[in-house]
């Protein structure tokens, strides 16, 4: 029991260390002189690596952990290229949903894998350059582990992705009146995840690492006008003081070993009453006016002008009645 524990304790790194050692040393033979100590540690290291290799540890199998929301379309990676392998395949709780051969000779998604399961009816897309799975409008019955598996040369990776999928907050809006402030929610995101936003497809944000930029473009600048605002540690995005011009489609892109594109419910902005004008449009209305009553002033003045003007003469004329000499 105390040598079961001993080993079950034992770092993995001390175990491929001691595996390279031995290999190295050529430890697996008997030699014809070797002391009972060493002999019996010989023996105790093979029956080590018969457990071993019986129970499987140190097989090299990664997880990635994927929160995603329903709704989401969800892409997992492969970091490899088709041409270069001989075989991936994608299974979803050990069934096979995806499979494509580095000779493109075999591609095949749900229900073609698998005769009779349509469990995604349409909703997977596999990238035939480098087998990455895409899943569209995901659901909670998506939830689950997906593996990837990658043939080369005889040799199989794995790699798995443990997908959840989240309900959608209720507190998403998608209504808001002109001038008030919305706020769009990524979730729990992880520090090391780059980010873009966009709106009607138009990148308008984006975190990189600790960098953010906001309207790169000057499309984006004269629609928003310095009211978008990007929390850099939750990666939300707030739009203050909006117009009717902000109504459209918000969409949030994640990338780390995985991609999530999100869909915010499509925003429409009410007009309110009286607020109808534009700060620009209103100025050049109070220009108008101004100018409108400069006129009339100019008028005004230029017609007292001219009635002064004749009452004078009137007035001259009764002083000088016709004859007389001046």
């Amino acid at each position: 029991m105390f040598l079961l524990s001993f080993l079950l304790n034992w770092p993995l790194w001390h175990w491929e260390q001691n595996i390279k050692l031995l290999f190295q040393f050529n430890l697996f033979a008997f030699p014809p002189r070797r002391t009972a100590v060493e002999m019996n540690s010989l023996v105790l290291w093979k029956v080590v690596f018969l457990l071993l290799g019986l129970s499987g540890v140190g097989s090299d199998v990664g997880t990635d952990e994927v929160s995603v929301m329903e709704g989401d379309s969800v892409t997992l990676n492969t970091g490899v290229t088709t041409n270069q392998q001989e075989d991936i395949k994608w299974y979803f709780k050990d069934t096979r949903i995806a499979q494509i051969t580095g000779d493109l000779s075999k591609i095949c998604t749900d229900v073609q894998c698998n005769e009779g399961t349509e469990r995604f009816r349409d909703r997977l897309k596999l990238d035939h350059q480098t087998g990455t799975l895409t899943i569209t409008n995901i659901t909670n019955t998506d939830s689950g582990e997906y593996t990837l598996e990658i043939i080369n040369s005889g040799n199989t990776g794995e790699n798995i992705f443990s997908v959840s999928v989240h309900d959608r907050p209720a507190t998403e809006r998608d209504e808001v009146k002109e001038g008030e402030s919305v706020t769009f929610d990524p979730g729990v995101i992880n520090p090391s995840d780059s980010m873009m936003w966009y709106f009607n497809n138009i990148p308008i944000a984006e975190i990189t690492g600790n960098q953010s930029k906001i309207c790169a473009d000057d499309q984006c600048k004269e629609r928003f006008t310095d009211r978008l605002k990007l929390d850099h540690q939750t990666g939300s995005l707030t739009i203050t003081h909006t117009r009717n011009t902000h109504s459209g489609e918000y969409e949030l892109e994640i990338n780390s070993s995985f991609s999530i594109r999100r869909k915010f419910p499509l925003l429409t902005v009410i007009a309110v009453p009286g607020s109808g004008l534009s700060p620009g449009v209103i100025a050049g209305i109070c220009v108008a006016v101004v100018l409108l009553a400069a006129c009339c002033c100019c008028c005004c003045c230029d017609l007292l002008s001219q009635v002064y003007r004749k009452k004078e003469k009137i007035q001259d004329a009764a002083q000088w009645p016709p004859g007389r000499e001046w």
